[in-house]
């Protein structure tokens, strides 16, 4: 939700500090422009100097410097019209790898950066058509620049992407229909590695149905068929049933979906092209998930019980090879993975409000596994079994508050460390305050009190580079230790 002028203040201006050398400025500004137009600006100026917490030589978090400025436009008619309308430029320079005169353990040194312009714009558009129906319209586009440098490699490339949607939608008593046609596009152009270049256009038509079968029980279908440029026509359909009994509430969701393949899985994100086969015979990730949700709604307490499940199939991954004789992996292929990706879970959250306190518990179940290829399935890693958080917050509207948050992640499976092959569970403390004098909030936030890194049990770069080209472990906890940060928010 964008915020509109005239909710608040017209405008404000947010300064906020780092121990860890970092500083954000923002601002806020909104004016009408007359008659049913308004506008709106964010700007913003964000600065982060580079920090090896452990002295190895290797940056751990990385510097950048960003800029950031956002227009808004909201045009309300007299017949109930609505447009709103936005335009969005980034830039930003960030350095990571090794320090200068540092270097990994073949010797040399690698230096990770990334120089980003992005560009986007968007639309929304609604126009009543009758007393019951009414038109929307929507449209986006984004082009995204980025000139990358993994250690003696550049890489240079753009993203592309572009929607238009078109929707009726109304009611007919007790039920509220919509029906509608989008077209999106995704175009990937790289300079340095012209193979792994790709375009998708996807037409598609959806439509949905909500229909209150009494005072309690209410369905939701819903479908999109889609006509991919290169996985084909693909289906997916959604049907929901939601019952409230009194201070219950319960709802019951069954969906199916699809995900065409990129590159850009999260390793080549963070290692690059340069050591990826190119891509051959992939087909479409297909999944299906289910989920029962309880919820329970009285006075001062709330709580929801949630289980659900999905199945996901074709999941795609990086499968190491030797390019030469010497039987070395250095090199990686990505493929359609065999079998099954399940995961089942189970989710229990809890409020309690009194007067101006807040208090909110979480615990979070999951068995997430997948396919051994030498037999029987195995965890995905990086993914605790359990996890769990609270939050106590104390209020006072235009006085200040203060806060607590404590979350626990528990173990998580590692392939491809060296040095462990199950994470240790840690907590993540923060404290939080802030008071406000007159049109100004002063705040303070204290992160990670007790000083959780990773490089405290393990060294983060490896003893030789991984064959998707990494020379870092995987992240599984804190990387950046106690952090404490301040600033003040002043509104005018």
């Amino acid at each position: 939700m964008s915020r509109r002028p005239g909710d608040e203040a017209a405008g404000e201006v947010l300064l906020n500090l780092t121990t860890e050398d970092g500083q954000d400025l923002t601002g806020y500004f909104e004016t009408p422009l007359g008659g049913q137009v308004s506008a709106s600006m964010t700007v913003g100026a964000h600065q982060q100097r580079t920090q090896d917490f452990d002295s190895d030589g290797w940056i751990d978090l990385p510097s950048y410097e960003r800029f950031t400025a956002r227009p808004r436009l909201f045009w309300d008619g007299a017949d109930g019209s609505t447009l709103y309308a936005t335009l969005g430029l980034m830039t930003e320079q960030r350095e990571g790898g090794t320090l200068p005169g540092r270097t990994v353990p073949d010797g040399n040194p690698f230096a990770q950066t990334q120089d980003t312009t992005r560009l986007d714009g968007g639309f929304i558009a609604e126009r009543p058509v009758s007393e019951t129906m009414t038109l929307n319209l929507r449209g986006s586009a984004m082009v995204q620049n980025h000139d990358h440098r993994f250690g003696q490699v550049i890489e240079d490339d753009s993203h592309e992407s572009y929607l238009l949607e078109a929707s009726l939608s109304g009611d007919l008593g007790t039920t509220n229909w919509l029906i509608g046609a989008a077209l999106q596009s995704e175009d990937y152009t790289s300079n340095t590695f012209p193979v792994f270049d790709y375009t998708y256009d996807v037409p598609g038509l959806f439509g949905q149905v909500d229909h209150d079968l009494n005072e309690t029980l209410s369905v939701s279908l819903s479908a999109r068929l889609d006509d991919h440029s290169e996985f084909g026509t693909q289906f997916s359909p959604r049907a929901s049933i939601l019952y409230k009994p009194g201070d219950w509430t319960i709802r019951g969701s069954y969906g199916q979906g699809f995900f065409a393949p990129t590159p850009f899985v999260e390793e080549i994100e963070a290692a690059g092209l340069s050591r990826l086969e190119p891509l051959t015979e992939l087909r479409e990730e297909t999944a299906e998930t289910a989920s029962l949700d309880v919820g329970y709604r009285r006075g001062s307490i709330e709580t929801n019980v949630s289980v659900f499940g999905s199945n996901v199939d074709g999941v795609t991954e990086l499968e190491p090879f030797a390019s030469s004789p010497a039987g070395l992996l250095d090199r990686v292929r990505l493929v359609n993975a065999d079998g099954e990706t399940q995961i089942r879970g189970a989710e229990l959250l809890f409020r309690y409000f009194w007067n101006d306190f807040k208090l909110t518990g979480s615990y979070l179940y999951l068995d997430a596994t997948e396919n051994n290829p030498l037999g029987g399935r195995k965890e995905i890693e990086l993914t605790p079994k359990h996890s769990a958080g609270f939050v106590a917050m104390w209020e006072q509207h235009g006085r200040g508050l203060i806060g607590f948050e404590a979350y626990y992640t528990g173990e998580q499976s590692l392939y491809g460390n060296p040095f462990r092959t199950t994470s240790e569970p840690y907590w993540h403390l923060g404290l939080l305050g802030q008071i406000t004098i007159g049109r100004a909030s002063w705040f303070i936030n204290a992160e990670n009190l007790l000083n959780v890194r990773q490089t405290k049990e393990d060294p983060l770069v490896l003893p030789m580079r991984a064959p998707d080209g990494q020379w870092t472990t995987d992240i599984w906890s804190r990387n950046d230790g106690f952090i404490l940060n301040g600033g003040v928010r002043i509104k005018f």
